[in-house]
């Protein structure tokens, strides 16, 4: 048995961090509804991050959306309302991310739907608060990253602001709103009484960067100073960074530099004995480094530094880990599929329980694809 099966979800958000906090409840147990507006549901169904499509609909969607059943509904029509409010009042949890002030108009914003069922955790995620001079501002991962200083952590110190890959903030919103509800959750359990969990990409994102941060408000407010040469870390000194050799690339992590230019045949490092010019001396010492590791294959330089427990890695693109046996040990991924749909491959809940690995084969719903069988289940009707 999954821990929270039992439980039942409302989904109301649309694109990333609402409809992945729902997904990861799915992945553990609980029932997901997804609440969409009927015909075009929700908006992240034609976001793309490539052109990749799937049955209609952007794979970023089916991503993030299995495992969940689809209800349609127009929160503006009065009759759909009121079945949903119905459905409300047997939910153990519902999460939204429409702007602040829009689900109160509606007539479900929390303390109205509190009266409903006051058992209910409400989860909300927003761009910036629910006040403030940003309050109306998008909640758009890559502006959220722009305000929160992250972007000047990667990128070497001569190129300009450089953002994450990936839409970080939703993401770490994502898992904090997880976190919230389950906490939630189990007080209900003593106390029988539900309650409002409220996250911003942006609180999410500057928690992300609490070890930086709190350097920097105790370190007489000196803003983070990347390395030029192959800066991996904005506050850790020689050798942290990543370096091309002769067939590809090489992470170096924290370690002496010392022991480091004595496993590379490097008698030039042995100059930097005080672990202080580490950082100070910071770029002189990447660019010895930079300079004596394209001279070999990786793998010549790993055969050196791993049996010696050096802190080191290849740096693998997606084609070479996905074919290495150290990926396969993990049974990542998995295939999903709609009923008569096409197959998806997507990757799995990452969390092991008991020795229990958790997939499930349903894929994203359509539209509306479960409003009959809803109706008749929570008597909507």
């Amino acid at each position: 048995m999954k821990p929270l099966e039992g439980l039942l979800v409302l989904d109301f958000s649309q694109f990333l961090a609402g409809p992945s906090a729902a997904m990861r409840l799915a992945d553990l147990g609980a029932r997901v509804i997804k609440i969409e507006r009927p015909g075009g549901g929700d908006i992240c169904r034609q976001l793309y991050i490539s052109n990749s499509k799937l049955d209609g609909d952007s794979t970023l969607f089916h991503s993030i959306n299995r495992n969940k059943q689809s209800f349609a509904a127009d929160l503006k029509d009065p009759a759909d309302l009121a079945r949903v409010k119905k459905l409300v009042a047997q939910a153990d949890v519902l999460i939204q991310n429409f702007r602040p002030g829009v689900m109160k108009r509606i007539g479900l914003d929390y303390e109205e739907v509190a009266k409903i069922n006051p058992r209910l955790v409400y989860g909300i995620v927003t761009g910036y608060g629910t006040s403030g001079p940003w309050v109306d501002l998008p909640g758009q991962d890559l502006l959220a990253q722009s305000r929160s200083g992250l972007v000047w952590l990667s990128g070497d110190a001569d190129r300009p602001p450089t953002p994450m890959g990936l839409a970080v903030c939703d993401l770490a919103a994502s898992a904090h709103l997880v976190q919230g509800i389950l906490a939630c959750l189990l007080r209900r359990a003593t106390t029988g009484q539900g309650g409002k969990i409220e996250v911003s990409l942006l609180e999410s994102i500057l928690d992300l960067q609490f070890e930086l941060t709190t350097t920097f408000l105790n370190d007489g407010g000196k803003l983070p100073q990347r390395s030029t040469i192959n800066n991996g870390h904005a506050y850790l000194g020689a050798p942290y960074g990543i370096y091309a050799t002769a067939n590809g690339f090489l992470a170096l992590a924290m370690g002496s530099v010392v022991r480091l230019g004595e496993l590379l045949e490097m008698p030039a490092l042995a100059t930097f004995a005080n672990p202080d010019s580490w950082f100070s001396q910071r770029d002189e010492i990447k660019a010895l480094l930079r300079e004596h590791l394209k001279t070999q294959p990786t793998q010549h330089w790993l055969d050196r530094l791993v049996p010696a427990d050096y802190w080191c890695a290849e740096v693998l693109n997606w084609q070479e880990l996905f074919k290495h046996a150290a990926f396969a040990e993990l049974d990542w991924v998995m295939e999903v599929q709609r009923e008569d749909g096409p197959v998806m491959k997507t990757t799995r809940c990452p969390i092991t329980i008991d020795g229990a690995r958790y997939k499930s084969r349903l894929g994203a719903p359509r539209v509306g694809q479960h409003n009959e069988q809803i109706t008749q289940e929570f008597g909507l009707a």
